[in-house]
């Protein structure tokens, strides 16, 4: 041995087991900050739970003081897809996924060559792009009133499209130059000696490196095009073609509201929200290294 006692070498084994024990045990700093955050989630995640709650609430039993009603009922839910608004559930999804395919055809090959070239123009151009940004909708609802009732786009889902699109590109503008610049050029080049063309390089190699800018720029334009109101309600009319988010205005009446049925629709709504970030979220890491190697 090396001069320890028997003590001794019998204390090492439950130093050790107890430093084990130790380590798996979180500090109190842990704990605190997770407790604040779990804290910060609730408050954010309470109205959401309420409205469901609600959802679920019968006539009797919607203004009882209880956080869980007392007799459940999924009459809201079962009547909503017995309405129109099926209809304009479908409406929203239109215009939300055809306001997205615009960006991404759109935003992409201008991001790429921004990226990519040193032209003249293109510190202002990319200003520019920023500064549309800053420019509330509300205070161009006007111009593109006009705008839409000279070219007969009023009452017509395309309008939507166009103007949720074109709210939404300089966003995805900026930040998909951001991740284009941040792909060395060497990747394409490498690409291109293997046979690949200009366009099979960009497609093969670069786009999924620039996965992550790609999704958060389609999430942000779907989830952005998927709660629009204020033009929606200006530019459509017709009921059968109006989006959920106008749709449902219908539950608010002059001297009541119907509850039950308001927040049964909002949370259909919101339904397609999460199972596309549900869908694409495992993208994002996959796109990380997806096409640098061969």
């Amino acid at each position: 041995m090396t001069g320890l006692t028997l003590t001794e070498v019998q204390t090492v084994p439950d130093a050790r087991r107890r430093q084990r024990r130790g380590a798996g045990r979180p500090t109190w700093k842990t704990v605190l900050l997770s407790a604040v955050m779990f804290l910060i989630a609730f408050v954010f995640v309470f109205p959401y739970l309420e409205m469901v709650l609600t959802s679920f609430r019968t006539d009797k039993t919607l203004l009882e003081p209880t956080v869980f009603p007392t007799q459940w009922s999924f009459q809201a839910y079962t009547t909503f897809f017995q309405t129109a608004l099926v209809g304009n559930l479908g409406i929203s999804l239109l215009i939300a996924a055809g306001s997205t395919i615009v960006v991404f055809l759109v935003a992409t090959p201008a991001a790429y060559f921004a990226a990519r070239h040193s032209f003249r123009g293109r510190t202002a151009f990319l200003i520019l792009v920023l500064v549309t940004q800053m420019v509330q909708p509300a205070s161009m609802l006007i111009g593109i009133y006009e705008q839409y009732r000279a070219l007969a786009g009023l009452d017509t889902v395309w309008a939507l499209i166009l103007v949720n699109a074109g709210f939404n590109m300089a966003f995805a503008v900026w930040i998909l130059t951001a991740y284009f610049g941040s792909i060395p050029r060497e990747l394409e080049e490498a690409a291109q000696v293997q046979g690949c063309s200009r366009i099979g390089a960009i497609w093969r190699v670069t786009l999924p490196l620039a996965g992550p800018g790609v999704v958060t720029a389609l999430i942000f334009t779907f989830i952005a095009a998927w709660n629009e109101f204020l033009t929606a309600l200006t530019l459509v009319s017709t009921q059968s073609k109006q989006p959920l988010t106008v749709a449902i205005n219908g539950f608010l009446g002059a001297y009541d509201t119907d509850w039950q049925h308001l927040f049964a629709a909002s949370a259909i709504a919101t339904v397609p929200v999460i199972v596309l970030f549900a869908f694409i979220e495992g993208k994002v890491v996959g796109g990380l290294t997806a096409g640098s190697i061969k």
